[in-house]
């Protein structure tokens, strides 16, 4: 702690600092631009996004604090070494599966180690194995859904991977219990951040290097925007509000098993897979209308939805996809943002 501090007192951030003890080559450098190039395509939200996708260079890793240059030769920075995963730094996240509601007995465990996207999948995954798989019903089709959305883990894993302190040896834990999803990440709260404030969207950065990295590879979007997506995402689902402890040492955050709103229960013991609900059960929770239930679909699972996006999506002229968002808009399911050309369509938290 007295380490970070001085970091934060001099304005300096420890992933990009030398990372002493480490010798990288040519061809580790020209690996990590690769990989990071291979990310940022596979995490993209559409074709034109990709085509936008640049290669990722020495001068640009410089830049973010990845690579430090001294006298024309290249050295790594920590972020360099929790990246790809090689060094003295010991980066690795823990997953576990507890039964009931507490630590007393395992039924399963795993640790990954590797490049922090191959982390963040591993992870991910091993949430998406170990939580209930139910069904709904959207328009005539039967929808599968996961009890928490699937959208709000990874981001949450996402986030804890970025925001983590790595001058703290412990590890990144996810933990699934009976009735919580539980996430920790080692480290105090930055200075100057609270939990109230990180709620609200304020964004404190601590690995500065990392997160130039993950904005890159389309693993993060807009700095701090993180935190309220997930509550919202968490909230929308039938969810209570996802819980926030700690802050002093790690950071520990908590989302619950069941829905609040008596919708569907997916944490019903020994069922796996829930049948589906008919129309009347899930008729304030998507329009009735086919054309605005493909339309809620895309925004629910996306950041937002732009009318050429919405043209492509429905396969019908401009007029017809704008009269479709603004009747969407009037009834409350979606919410207008931007003007002219940058207008956006997200999905309305505040009204349904």
């Amino acid at each position: 702690m007295v380490k970070e501090l001085l970091f934060e007192g001099s304005n300096r951030y420890y992933d990009q600092a030398l990372c002493t003890g480490l010798n990288i080559t040519d061809d580790d450098i020209d690996a990590l631009c690769k990989a990071m190039k291979e990310q940022a395509v596979k995490n993209a939200h559409n074709e034109e996004q990709k085509a936008s996708i640049k290669d990722v260079g020495r001068q640009q890793l410089r830049s973010w604090g990845v690579l430090i240059e001294c006298d024309g030769k290249d050295y790594p920075s920590n972020a360099f070494a929790v990246l790809t995963g090689n060094g003295g730094l010991h980066v690795a996240t823990q997953c576990g599966v507890f039964k009931g509601t507490t630590k007393a007995v395992f039924v399963d465990r795993r640790e990954y180690t590797g490049p922090l996207w191959e982390q963040i999948d591993e992870a991910f995954q091993f949430v998406l194995r170990n939580i209930h798989l139910g069904a709904t019903i959207v328009g005539i089709y039967r929808q599968d859904i996961y009890e928490i959305p699937p959208d709000a883990i990874r981001e949450l894993i996402i986030n804890a991977m970025v925001h983590r302190s790595y001058l703290d040896h412990g590890t990144i834990q996810v933990a699934v219990y009976d009735n919580r999803l539980e996430i920790t990440s080692p480290g105090k709260l930055p200075m100057g951040q609270t939990m109230e404030r990180m709620k609200e969207g304020y964004s404190k950065i601590r690995n500065e290097a990392l997160a130039h990295a993950f904005a890159y590879m389309n693993l993060i979007e807009h700095w701090g925007s993180g935190i309220p997506r997930i509550i919202d995402k968490v909230k929308a689902a039938g969810l209570r509000e996802p819980e926030f402890i700690g802050g002093e040492v790690d950071l520990r955050i908590n989302i619950y098993r069941g829905q609040v709103d008596g919708t569907v229960d997916l944490n019903a013991p020994n069922t796996a897979v829930k049948p589906p609900l008919n129309r009347r059960e899930t008729a304030d929770k998507v329009p009735a209308n086919e054309q605005e239930q493909q339309i809620y679909k895309y925004v629910s699972e996306n950041a937002g939805i732009t009318t050429a996006q919405a043209m492509k999506l429905l396969g019908i002229k401009q007029r017809r996809t704008r009269e479709i968002l603004v009747k969407m808009v009037e009834n409350g399911w979606l919410r207008k943002e931007g003007a002219s050309r940058s207008t956006i369509y997200v999905k309305n938290t505040e009204g349904r």
